[in-house]
């Protein structure tokens, strides 16, 4: 148990940090990005729609299907879930030194993409929608688009998610999209590993087009979340193999 306990512990870390970084809001530390991110999505990633140029969002916002409303749900909600239960997986097949160098990644790059929300607090595509282009300080969360799963499943779900938001202007990166890669990164380390490999892939992407089909990410937000892991791993990663071998032995080895 003891050694389990060891093996979630960043986890748990992560879960501390994330929540409290809603008494220090990053907007006190530097001006929100409302107007900007959502001209540069529009101008790399918008597209005519009904003779008016839109981003990825305004589009799905108007159009929507209850089978994409349902598959997105399920995808999002795996964000944290599937690598923690890949980390848990892991360490009860015997890769305890792996499964808490998935759980050290995974704080690591979350460090990194909490470090990006200070340096660049930015609103998310449902604030403009909702708000416009002007910053109000202590906007409480808000579902976006998956008001459509909880309707449609009758519970709900993400009401009670958002409901305790952190910070509401911490787009930038998509940490949502970020999780599930590291997740992969570490199933290639693993002999004959083709179906966690496929899971964690397949998740990863319904993630990313989750994000921005629920108004809750630009497409921009979401590629630098993928940025974040590769920064953080590298990062994490080289930190790990310099690391003299008598403090792996102690912080590796179960």
């Amino acid at each position: 148990m003891k050694r389990f306990f060891i093996c979630i512990m960043p986890f748990i870390a992560f879960g501390l940090i994330y929540n409290s970084m809603r008494y220090f809001p990053n907007y006190l530390f530097n001006s929100i990005d409302i107007v900007g991110v959502y001209n540069l999505e529009k101008q790399l990633f918008g597209f005519i729609s009904d003779g008016v140029l839109v981003t990825p969002n305004e589009f799905f916002k108007g159009h929507h299907i209850a089978f994409l409303d349902i598959l997105s749900g399920i995808f999002y909600l795996c964000w944290v879930p599937l690598p923690i239960f890949y980390c848990i997986w892991l360490f009860f097949t015997k890769q305890q030194k792996l499964a808490f160098r998935l759980a050290c990644g995974f704080l690591f790059v979350n460090l990194v993409g909490f470090c990006g929300y200070y340096i660049h607090p930015a609103a998310p595509p449902w604030y403009i929608m909702q708000y416009g282009f002007e910053p109000i300080f202590n906007t409480p969360g808000n579902v976006a688009g998956f008001e459509h799963f909880d309707s449609l499943v009758g519970i709900p779900v993400f009401h009670s998610i958002y409901a305790g938001n952190a910070n509401v202007f911490a787009a930038i990166p998509s940490l949502h999209a970020a999780y599930c890669p590291i997740a992969l990164y570490y199933a290639t380390k693993v002999k004959d590993n083709h179906i966690w490999i496929s899971i964690l892939a397949v998740v990863s992407i319904g993630i990313w087009f989750s994000a921005v089909y629920s108004c809750h990410h630009y497409v921009i937000d979401v590629l630098l979340g993928i940025l974040t892991v590769f920064i953080g791993l590298t990062i994490f990663e080289y930190i790990y193999r310099h690391l003299p071998r008598r403090w792996l032995a102690r912080f590796f080895t179960f």
